[in-house]
């Protein structure tokens, strides 16, 4: 069984936001594959499915950005999950706009939501980051969570769409190959 995590927040005043591409990949893959996320526990919406024949779990924490490791962990704990098949998806400023990388380990960096997720689970398991690039003249807090321009959207969109795709490639031929084909 996969558990797959988009990062994001849980209000609305959020949505069209960087901060929350996470979110957005999960939906994208939740369309793609018939699966609902109705299912209120673990601090979370979450739904059950299939991909490429496996069974998932499409999380999203309802714990704010910084205490999304809760969720997390109740949901790991709850079913058991193996790190390595724990895939979490989430924004990340110190990579261009535009582009995805993956990574089969690491450290938080300076990701808040992802500083929580290290601190419940540890270093070791796959990630999926959505590069959103650096503000030029603005405040870190209000570009992450500020309204998307129009021009970004689709570079965004697109990026959005790629994770979609590594996250299925992981699940079918595993993170080196995804890593492999993707970075």
């Amino acid at each position: 069984m996969y558990l797959i995590v988009g990062l994001g927040n849980p209000e609305e005043d959020y949505s069209n936001t960087r901060h929350n591409m996470g979110f957005d990949t999960i939906n994208k893959i939740a369309k793609e594959y018939g699966i609902e996320i109705n299912k209120k526990k673990f601090k979370g919406l979450y739904g059950n499915g299939i991909i490429e024949g496996k069974k998932v779990i499409l999380l999203k924490p309802q714990t704010y950005m910084n205490l999304s490791g809760e969720s997390i962990q109740e949901i790991v704990d709850f079913y058991k999950i193996e790190n390595e098949n724990i895939i979490v998806i989430y924004d990340d400023m110190d990579i261009d706009l535009g582009t995805i990388k993956l990574r089969k380990k690491g450290n938080p960096g300076s990701h808040n939501g992802m500083k929580s997720v290290v601190k419940y689970i540890g270093t070791e398991f796959p990630r999926v980051k959505i590069g959103i690039g650096k503000p030029q003249d603005e405040d870190f807090i209000k570009y992450v969570i500020g309204p998307i321009p129009k021009e970004e959207k689709e570079m965004l969109e697109k990026s959005t769409t790629r994770a979609k795709e590594a996250v299925v490639e992981i699940i079918k031929s595993g993170i080196d190959n995804a890593m492999n084909k993707f970075n």
